[in-house]
């Protein structure tokens, strides 16, 4: 007892004055409301397993342990997976044979079932949704991926709750302090205020940022009528949030994904997004974590370009974010895809590689949510590419509707009138294996799974954690099956959604299946990454000039070893000059060479490595 009571008064010693500092400023001067706080701490520390504990000391001695060049993420619903979390359970070696060592569970608490967003509309943070399990089965889950080396993320969805979380409820029936925990208002002055500079998040399908209740009030709900936004002015909630995020944290959840965070303070007059009050919070959540669980991570959804993401990374004194999404890159690749052209994707490589090297990004093809084309317009304008025009004919490559496209994608959220859409749609499908595969075509199906693996040797070249979508790695496709449901309770979001196909994924275990294919190559793949140092976050990057805007090229460097990926995003061959004096080794295909041009093949690429 002693020990852990010494270990929490070490870490609450370096952390507090900062730490009521900062809640002060921002509650003014609520000892209360700290004292509240305060008491939190001591309670989830002295809650927290033995197990969890010993893991906090371990990653505190190697707070760089998620830095490294060998951790590979999977994203995945628990139901599509595997049915729910005593399926995941039986399902670990899977992981562990794909050489996943970082799970991202999609969400899971308790939501309404007519109106979950997906389980983002969260009604109670303390329990699992029932169809998936128990908090005791998450417990489990947690503890054996623990054992395998296996870290655990979930979603923290902190700017609103559901309309049927215990705090509506008590608020629809007038309960004063449950009301204080939202925005309500009893007129539209002031709602109306707020709509003269509050941009809206889904013009076309919630409409406005305030919704009128049955009894004629008016709440605030920025993504959908049935999300409530909390109002983190007020103490109580940020401390019982805090409390829940500590709830999970001790179900031995390693990295918090907090969903929505730039838009969690609303201050009327702004936009509501990326106010300095967010990052005082996210600080002060950071710091209770580094007390209470210092071996969790916070994990920052900020899908905004990389001059509004970077802050959220803190400062090197002051940091918040441990890990941020690479939003940006993510659309700017499929760009590259349907254009051919490299040159955007260049220079926002230019943009990253001034980032501070301690910066750690999740890299993906594709998530759990649409692909926005959140694009430099104002450079490509500068380029010909006018940004409505440019908009329209990628989603009409990405659907198939443009002369020559392989791609088998669907729209989401399509506005007519700003032609604003977003795409849907599997990586294999987006990159023509579908097609091929509808049109039995060997050939078309071969250049597809090329510019498949391409894109994912893309995606591991870049710094920080490269993470899959569960089904990618065997090239799963588009699953249809959505369009069946005729309550239109799913979007086309669920085109990528889809169930895992267990079945057709036995079928990598055939070396010449499609499936087969695609899941070696990305094991390998991970194997050479995580085998050369020169994969690190911490590793000096930049993209190089290749003579072809077809061809993308990135160097990285790091303690005297230095790599040349070579990427092809086009269906045919390019020679690239290679001017590097020394003998290299491709670390694919383990072979020496020393050709000095290169001729990559459609959708090929090369990673070379010279010591």
């Amino acid at each position: 007892m002693a020990k852990t009571q010494n270990e929490l008064e070490t870490r609450l010693g370096k952390r507090i004055d900062e730490l009521k500092w900062l809640y002060y400023e921002l509650y003014h001067g609520d000892s209360q409301g700290f004292d509240y706080l305060r008491g939190l701490i001591d309670e989830y520390y002295e809650n927290r397993s033995e197990s969890l504990k010993e893991l906090d000391r371990e990653r505190e001695q190697n707070p760089d342990w998620y830095r490294g060049n060998d951790i590979v993420g999977m994203m995945l619903y628990v139901d599509n997976f595997a049915d729910n979390l005593q399926g995941v359970i039986k399902k670990l070696d899977y992981f562990t044979e794909s050489g996943v060592n970082y799970v991202h569970l999609m969400p899971l608490l308790q939501s309404p079932k007519e109106h979950s967003d997906g389980g983002y509309a969260v009604s109670d943070f303390r329990r699992v949704q029932p169809e998936l399990g128990t908090m005791d089965d998450l417990r489990e889950l947690t503890d054996k991926c623990h054992k395998r080396g296996i870290s655990c993320c979930l979603d923290f969805v902190m700017n609103h709750t559901s309309d049927e979380h215990e705090w509506a409820k008590a608020a629809r029936e007038g309960d004063a302090q449950a009301r204080g925990r939202y925005f309500f208002f009893n007129n539209w002055d002031i709602p109306n205020e707020y709509e003269k500079t509050v941009p809206q998040v889904f013009p076309t399908t919630a409409p406005g940022n305030f919704t009128t209740l049955g009894s004629g009030d008016i709440v605030m709900t920025t993504f959908y009528p049935y999300q409530w936004d909390l109002d983190y002015s007020n103490p109580m909630v940020f401390n019982d949030m805090t409390a829940n995020m500590l709830y999970l944290a001790n179900a031995g959840i390693d990295v918090i994904r907090l969903d929505a965070v730039p838009y969690i303070w609303k201050e009327l007059g702004t936009q509501c997004r990326n106010l300095p009050q967010v990052h005082t919070i996210v600080r002060m959540m950071r710091m209770i974590c580094e007390i209470v669980c210092p071996s969790v991570l916070l994990l920052g959804e900020v899908v905004m370009e990389p001059s509004k993401i970077a802050p959220y990374f803190g400062t090197v004194e002051k940091p918040e974010c441990a890990m941020l999404y690479n939003v940006t890159t993510m659309a700017s690749t499929w760009n590259t895809v349907a254009t051919r052209d490299v040159r955007l994707i260049e220079r926002q490589f230019n943009e990253l590689a001034r980032l501070p090297k301690n910066y750690v990004f999740l890299n993906y093809l594709r998530c759990h949510d649409d692909i926005g084309w959140g694009l430099d317009y104002d450079w490509l304008a500068g380029h010909g590419m006018q940004q409505a025009p440019h908009k329209k004919f990628l989603n009409d490559y990405f659907t198939g509707k443009f002369e020559g496209s392989v791609s088998r994608g669907e729209l989401y959220n399509d506005d007519p009138v700003l032609q604003d859409a977003r795409l849907c749609g599997t990586t294999a499908s987006l990159c023509g294996i579908e097609a091929a595969l509808w049109d039995k075509d060997k050939k078309a199906l071969d250049l597809a799974i090329d510019a498949d693996i391409m894109l994912h040797a893309f995606m591991f070249t870049q710094s920080g954690i490269p993470v899959i979508y569960s089904g990618d790695e065997v090239g799963q496709l588009n699953d249809y099956m959505y369009h069946a449901d005729i309550n239109k309770k799913f979007d086309s979001r669920y085109l990528h959604r889809g169930k895992f196909d267990w079945k057709l994924a036995d079928e990598r275990k055939k070396p010449n299946s499609y499936q087969g294919k695609i899941f070696r190559a990305l094991r390998k793949l991970e194997t050479v990454r995580a085998e050369n140092d020169v994969f690190v976050s911490q590793a000096n990057f930049y993209p190089i000039v290749t003579g072809s805007n077809n061809v993308l090229g990135i160097f990285r460097e790091y303690e005297g070893e230095r790599l040349v990926a070579l990427f092809n995003f086009s269906e045919h061959p390019q020679k690239v000059p290679f001017d590097i004096e020394q003998d290299y080794t491709d670390l694919f295909t383990g072979e020496k060479r020393a050709e000095k041009d290169i001729e990559l093949k459609p959708y090929g690429f090369l990673w070379a490595l010279v010591k």
